[in-house]
């Protein structure tokens, strides 16, 4: 077992240098934590999929320090690549690209023919990719399948002896994944929604963006993450709470013989708490919800732990999509069913 080191801002060399050397550092962007590792390493990646306990069959964002370190890679950027680099770049942004045969393993890749290319917004990132002179895979750095890391402790909690080390700079911004769009096939698609939504994409390109593409079957591969495999699940089972049955559900959660976990707007937890409910406040409005989601799942994974968690849902348009993308996988598409 490693000893998991915590890098500060000020310490991007040193993580770099860990890179270099084949190893797993964690590092911050504005949406979520992600593991990085030498994307053009085999032995390196390999170790991610080990580390994250992720299926071999779901390929890897490479994320880059510059559009030029990613141009050594793409084959074809079709007709909007530049334009929505030059527009997005850097941030939250992830476009699926053609790449040139033999410039990436299939362990990246998935066996595809495309790639996931991202720039972060977060300086400190780029800087150690710049220093460590070479692209690095960027999944999300928590265990296969459970809620996304948005702070170093999150990270820690689920890495610590795995990785080398974690770059620290704080907690996230955005709290959700980038947005994933592919432009390898005939019509651009977003195969997960994130913080820019496909309205903005649609306002660049002057062109309709298919929105509709987030799963795959079971035998194919996907082109992004998160499309085919469970994600975001904490231990206890979430149920999403439509606007008007949350009197429905503390009613319900209150005659439970157990703590219930609650993830609710502060207005919701301003009324009348059943005493063996505990509350997790997501805030006022959905972008503070959206940014909590993944802490508000691991808190009830980690520090008050309970068998039922009843979740606030949005209208899913625009930020609210990425939202509810989210709560539905971390739930397996369950919602609290008000009695008649």
């Amino acid at each position: 077992m490693m000893i998991t080191k915590m890098f500060s801002p000020t310490e991007t060399s040193q993580a770099a240098e860990e890179i270099k050397l084949g190893e797993l550092v964690a590092f911050p962007t504005e949406t979520v934590y992600g593991l990085g590792a030498d994307a053009t390493n085999e032995q390196a990646v390999k170790r991610v999929y080990l580390a994250k306990g992720r299926p071999s069959d779901n390929p890897l964002i490479v994320t880059v320090s510059s559009p030029e370190m990613a141009a050594d890679y793409i084959a074809d950027y079709g007709e909007y690549g530049h334009e929505l680099i030059k527009t997005f770049w850097p941030g939250p942004l992830t476009i699926v690209f053609k790449i040139k045969p033999g410039s990436l393993s299939p362990v990246v890749t998935g066996g595809l023919t495309t790639a996931a290319f991202r720039m972060p917004e977060n300086e400190t990132t780029r800087k150690m990719i710049a220093e460590a002179g070479v692209p690095i895979v960027g999944p999300s750095a928590n265990s296969s399948g459970k809620p996304s890391p948005t702070t170093a402790q999150h990270v820690f909690h689920d890495m610590e002896g795995k990785i080398a080390g974690i770059l620290d700079d704080g907690p996230t911004k955005v709290g959700v994944e980038s947005t994933i769009i592919d432009l390898s096939a005939s019509k651009p698609a977003v195969l997960r929604p994130g913080g820019i939504t496909p309205q903005q994409i649609e306002a660049v390109i002057g062109c309709s963006v298919d929105a509709s593409q987030h799963k795959v079957g079971a035998k194919e591969t996907p082109k992004a993450p998160g499309m085919k495999y469970k994600h975001y699940a904490p231990a206890a089972q979430v149920l999403i709470v439509a606007p008007n049955d949350w009197q429905q559900a503390l009613d319900w959660a209150s005659k439970q013989g157990e703590k219930v976990g609650v993830m609710a707007l502060t207005k919701t937890l301003n009324t009348s708490i059943p005493k063996n409910v505990v509350t997790y406040d997501m805030g006022g409005d959905l972008a503070s919800a959206t940014h909590r989601l993944f802490d508000g799942l691991r808190y009830f994974d980690n520090e008050q732990k309970v068998n039922w968690i009843l979740a606030c849902s949005f209208e899913e348009k625009g930020l609210g999509a990425a939202y509810m993308n989210r709560l539905k996988k971390s739930s397996g598409d369950s919602y609290f069913e008000p009695q008649a």
